[in-house]
């Protein structure tokens, strides 16, 4: 008696290859198997439903549609890359407060302050991280002479950092130790 041997591959593809009929074709493919968010993109309509749970750009930045569908080019409509933190003003009372106009990608905000004549250096430390609003409070005051520079920074839900602004020749300022 002779023993035919299948490779398990060989074997998996002609299983799949029978996945079919004349109203339907099944076929699967991985694009990039980033990971498997929590909060996944979801296509359906009456017949089909479709989730994507991979991390990471669309291979085409168009968006896939049609009659009864849209589905977004990736996972970057849900979780953009973080944008620059614009408006950062000192607001009264007190004028304490320093607030900033709200960054659409933002889970979290970092705050960086140091003394003026430190810069350009390294564009301040961390001084708070973490921040659920477009807003906080700072008490520290400058010795006599000196004055304090901020910048805020944007953190999207998936823990990415956004820039700290650009120089006037517009290179993107760097960010040597960033807040935890």
């Amino acid at each position: 008696m002779r023993k035919l041997l299948i490779p398990a591959g060989l074997l998996l593809a002609t299983l799949a290859l029978g996945q079919q009929s004349p109203s339907y074709k099944l076929s699967e493919s991985t694009l990039n198997n980033g990971g498997d968010p929590r909060a996944g993109s979801f296509a359906s309509s009456a017949s089909y439903r479709i989730k994507l749970d991979a991390l990471g750009q669309g291979i085409v930045g168009a968006n896939l549609s049609g009659l009864s569908f849209r589905l977004d080019s990736g996972f970057v409509a849900a979780y953009p890359p973080p944008g620059e933190v614009l408006g950062l003003r000192f607001t009264p009372p007190g004028h304490s407060t320093l607030a900033w106009d709200p960054e659409r990608s933002a889970g979290s905000f970092n705050v960086y302050r140091a003394l003026v004549s430190t810069l350009p250096g390294t564009f301040g430390a961390c001084l708070q991280s973490g921040i659920g609003g477009a807003s906080t409070t700072d008490s520290g005051n400058p010795s006599s002479g000196a004055a304090y520079f901020y910048l805020v920074t944007a953190k999207n839900r998936l823990a990415e950092e956004g820039t700290k602004g650009y120089r006037s020749s517009g290179v993107e300022r760097s960010n040597a130790s960033p807040c935890p």
